[in-house]
């Protein structure tokens, strides 16, 4: 075979392999669209299927509970007769205070060391985070009867207002500390540089640059916070009992509003008006879902226009 012939065969295979080479890699983009479309299509159907699966819940409440809602349930006094949840209503709000005002500067203040005091592959903080984490998925009833064991009984503080109140804070203190964290690492590094570079102290840092830039990330921790504190019931009836009643003390028995609607539920004979507290209570549950995050825009829009003068 002469020079010439191999040429010529090599040629006609080139000629050959280029069209089977633009087919395949057509082929190829043809599959990864089909695979984007479908994800594409299965993520919107997910969103769609538990935006109407939410709304369909809200609606049911708001048909069942709005026709049922009157002055008398928020009368300051509960009785049988106007079973009203205004004595639930300020000791949900007592409960919740008192929770995040002990939960939230522990669960804070252990991000802050987990984060910028200690090595970021340090293993106590891998320790700490999956402890964390394993308390999280823990059921409440769990932390129910723990809190009954130890503040009630072996504290000797009984059904009341401050057990139930630890017992809550045992159980948002887990997703304070880790959505601080994350909040926390998901500050640039150039904002500690900055701050170092100028003088500023490592404590300086965290409360000046650090904790402003991660508000909204805390924020997010302490809306789902209340959101587990005002939709707790199983816990609170062994630690804070079901007294329809305003407490004089932190030792005295309270009954929140979930407790307020399990009560009636329960009960079989007022199922309209536990229907009406949980209108009420998704009311609420909003207003301060969208405050929060009225007061989170306002903060981080203020920590931005303070680094732009700066």
């Amino acid at each position: 075979m002469s020079g010439g012939d191999v040429q010529s065969g090599a040629g006609a295979l080139r000629s050959s392999a280029g069209p089977m080479q633009e087919d395949a890699a057509h082929r190829a983009a043809l599959r990864a669209r089909g695979a984007a479309f479908v994800q594409r299509s299965l993520v919107r159907l997910a969103a769609v299927l538990t935006l109407a699966i939410l709304l369909s819940i809200i609606a049911y409440i708001a048909v069942m509970g709005l026709p049922h809602i009157s002055g008398d349930l928020f009368s300051f006094s509960y009785n049988s007769m106007n079973l009203s949840l205004m004595p639930a209503l300020i000791n949900t709000l007592l409960m919740t205070v008192l929770s995040l005002a002990i939960a939230l500067p522990l669960g804070l203040g252990a991000a802050i060391f987990l984060v910028e005091y200690t090595g970021r592959s340090n293993r106590f903080v891998q320790i700490v985070r999956l402890m964390a984490e394993t308390l999280t998925g823990i059921p409440s009833i769990v932390y129910g009867l723990f809190g009954l064991l130890f503040f009630v009984t072996a504290l000797g503080w009984h059904l009341s207002l401050l057990s139930g109140a630890l017992t809550l804070a045992i159980m948002i203190l887990p997703v304070i500390l880790r959505t601080a964290e994350e909040a926390l690492k998901a500050v640039p590094d150039a904002y500690r540089e900055g701050s170092f570079s100028l003088g500023a102290g490592r404590l300086r840092t965290v409360l000046k640059v650090l904790l402003p830039a991660a508000i909204p990330g805390i924020l997010a921790g302490v809306i789902l916070s209340i959101g587990r504190i005002f939709g707790e019931s199983a816990a609170l009836i062994f630690t804070a009992g079901t007294v329809a009643e305003l407490p004089e003390s932190l030792f005295d028995s309270t009954r929140t509003l979930s407790v307020h609607m399990y009560v009636l539920a329960s009960e079989g004979l007022h199922i309209d008006k536990a229907y009406a507290t949980a209108v009420v209570l998704l009311v609420i549950v909003f207003a301060i879902n969208m405050l929060s995050a009225f007061v989170a825009s306002r903060l981080t829009k203020g920590g931005g226009e303070g680094a732009g003068h700066a």
